[in-house]
C-alpha cells in the first residue's frame, strides 16, 4: 500500500496512520515527492513527472500491483496512476483529492472563494508577497488543518507542530506548484477508471471545494463519497483512525 501525501505535507503526515495499520500486516510505503520533506526539488521542474517517479518507485521495490491512498495532491497522483496503469492498482482511497485537469467549465457550479476561505487566501498571498513565512504557515494551518469555517487553532498539539514543520520545509525549498505535472486530463475521464475507488473528504474542508469532491465521486460512478465528520483537509494527520477505517474497508473489498 502506497501512501501519497498532500501538497501541504510530506510523508510524515502518514506516520500516525502507519502506526494504526501496522497490526494489519500491510506493507506500507510512503515517500517524499520531489520538493517535499527530505527529497530535494528537481533543478528543472519540467524534467520529471510525479507519475513517472511513482511508477519508478514501484518498479524499484518490485511491486507489480498496489493499493494507493492519496490525500489532496496525492489523490490526483493516485487517480493518474489508476487511469494510465490500471494493472498496477488494486484499489484507491481518496481523501480530499484533487484531480488532474479539474475545472468548473464542465460543471453546473463555479468555484469561488467562500466568506471564510477568501480572507485566509488573501492573507496567505499578502504574506507570500512580503516573504513572511511565519504568517504564511499560520494562514495555511487555518485554511487546511483547522478548516476555514472552524476556529483557528482547532487542531493543536503534535499534529499542528508537525504541520508547521512540514510547511516550513516546503516554503524553504520553494518548488514550483506545477513541478512534476504530467499534463493529464484525468478529470474528463474519471468514468473510465475501472479499479475500485473509495472517495472521502472532511466536512470542515474548504466549502468551495466540497462540490468538486462530490462531483469526483459522481463521475467515478462507484457509489457516493464518504463525508468524514469533524475534520478538514488532512484527516490522516488529525484523526488517522478515520482514514484507517477507509483503508481497511478498501483492502477488504474485492479488487
Amino acid at each position: 500500500m502506497v501512501l501519497l501525501h498532500a501538497g501541504v505535507a510530506d510523508r510524515r503526515s502518514w506516520s500516525a496512520l502507519g502506526d494504526l495499520l501496522a497490526p494489519d500486516g500491510l506493507d506500507l510505503v510512503s515517500y517524499d515527492r520531489r520538493g517535499f520533506g527530505q527529497t530535494p526539488a528537481a533543478a528543472d521542474g519540467g524534467s520529471f513527472t510525479h507519475l513517472g517517479d511513482l511508477t519508478a518507485l514501484l518498479d524499484a521495490l518490485g511491486v507489480s500491483r498496489a493499493y494507493v491512498v492519496g490525500n489532496s495532491m496525492g489523490g490526483a497522483l493516485a487517480l493518474d496512476l489508476a487511469a494510465t496503469a490500471p494493472d498496477r492498482v488494486a484499489g484507491v482511497v481518496l481523501v480530499g483529492a484533487a484531480v488532474s485537469g479539474m475545472t468548473d467549465e464542465d460543471t453546473p457550479f463555479d468555484w469561488a472563494p467562500d466568506p471564510a476561505s477568501g480572507p485566509l487566501m488573501e492573507a496567505l498571498e499578502a504574506a507570500k508577497d512580503r516573504a513572511d513565512s511565519r504568517a504564511q504557515i499560520r494562514a495555511l494551518a487555518h485554511l487546511w488543518l483547522d478548516g476555514p469555517t472552524a476556529p483557528e487553532g482547532r487542531v493543536s498539539g503534535a499534529p499542528r507542530v508537525l504541520f508547521e514543520q512540514m510547511n516550513q520545509q516546503i516554503l524553504a525549498v520553494g518548488a514550483a506548484d506545477d513541478a512534476g505535472d504530467a499534463g493529464l486530463q484525468t478529470w474528463r475521464t474519471l468514468d473510465a477508471i475501472g479499479v475500485p475507488v473509495l472517495a472521502a473528504w472532511g466536512d470542515l474542508d474548504i466549502p468551495a471545494d466540497l462540490p468538486f469532491y462530490e462531483e469526483t465521486a459522481r463521475r467515478l460512478g462507484q457509489g457516493p463519497g464518504r463525508v468524514l465528520p469533524g475534520v478538514a483537509h488532512l484527516p490522516g494527520l488529525e484523526r488517522p483512525e478515520l482514514v484507517a477505517q477507509l483503508v481497511r474497508e478498501a483492502v477488504g473489498s474485492p479488487a
